[in-house]
């Protein structure tokens, strides 16, 4: 089949490195334009137009595709199917109806649970034991086309969204192989979405990220989980911000007043509202990622309580 590649970040990869070994003809590549990126705010390609450019394959990155003129381009490779792997634009009706065998997308949830711009850290933050990969139909509503392929991954205890990106953005690549053949030989089956199971994975905040020592031990695990590597959680320590890479919760409950910290030789655990928490890898404003014990090790004077602004 001639194919059209839609897709901007590294989740996108792996799905374009499978095309690449297979025998489809990919006749171009649309990815968003290069953005600034690092401390100089150079402009940076995207990681999909890397590997596109390294394949020597035609890249297209217009601000848009609502324009007459980037529909025409895009009509003019005459493709056979549209591939969209987070792309980060809005695709128009029109467009999505320019390839004759449709245009599909890979959806990291396992759909109708988790439509939206967040689905792998809302559903680690949801506590959901398990997620994957959708294979589905693009229509002009968000996530909401009929789905063609999925396939499930256990969420493991304390596993983060980013090492579960990487996981399921190979298993979207799997997905995407799988799902290949049954449109070319036009024996897919689409199965429509059962609307009363949506629910919605709103895009994450900042604000999110800061921790609230009254919630569950269990509540916080998560939330640290959930924001690594962004926006990564947060709480204060004499004055200044701190966060949070890595944290497990402990059994058992404590008396303490939540944010209080339980100090051991090489441990640092904080009370909560329930339970303990026990921070793993931290790191203070221009500082480097450092485990719990050596966090410990430099500081000076008592160390009573996290969260408060002194």
């Amino acid at each position: 089949m001639k194919i059209v590649f839609a897709g901007t970040p590294e989740f996108a990869v792996p799905p374009l490195k499978a095309l690449l070994q297979s025998t489809h003809e990919i006749c171009g590549v649309y990815t968003q334009p290069d953005r600034p990126a690092g401390r100089g705010r150079k402009l940076t390609p995207s990681p999909v137009k890397s590997v596109a450019l390294a394949a020597g394959l035609p890249v297209f990155q217009p601000e848009s595709l609502k324009s007459e003129e980037s529909q025409a381009q895009l009509r003019e490779l005459r493709p056979e199917l549209m591939v969209v792997v987070a792309y980060g634009l809005i695709l128009p009706k029109v467009v999505i109806d320019i390839a004759p065998l449709g245009c599909i997308n890979i959806h990291a949830s396992l759909l109708p649970r988790w439509r939206g711009a967040a689905p792998i850290q809302r559903a680690v933050l949801a506590g959901d034991e398990e997620t994957g990969v959708t294979i589905m139909f693009i229509e002009p509503r968000l996530d909401a086309g009929p789905m063609l392929l999925k396939k499930h991954c256990p969420i493991l205890k304390g596993e983060t969204s980013g090492e579960l990106h990487d996981k399921l953005a190979i298993l979207g690549a799997e997905a995407l192989m799988e799902t290949l053949p049954a449109l070319e030989n036009g024996t897919v089956h689409a199965e429509t979405q059962d609307e009363s199971l949506v629910i919605h994975a709103a895009k994450l905040s900042k604000e999110e990220a800061l921790l609230d020592w009254t919630q569950p031990a269990t509540r916080l695990e998560r939330q640290v989980a959930a924001f690594n590597p962004w926006p990564v959680a947060e709480t204060r320590f004499r004055g200044q911000p701190l966060r949070i890479w890595r944290a497990e919760a402990l059994e058992g409950d404590t008396l303490l007043a939540p944010g209080s910290v339980v100090k051991g030789k090489d441990t640092l655990d904080i009370a909560t509202g329930r339970g303990l928490l026990r921070l793993l890898e931290l790191q203070l404003p221009g500082a480097k990622r450092i485990p719990a014990r050596d966090f410990l090790n430099a500081q000076t004077g008592s160390l009573l309580r996290l969260g408060d602004s002194t």
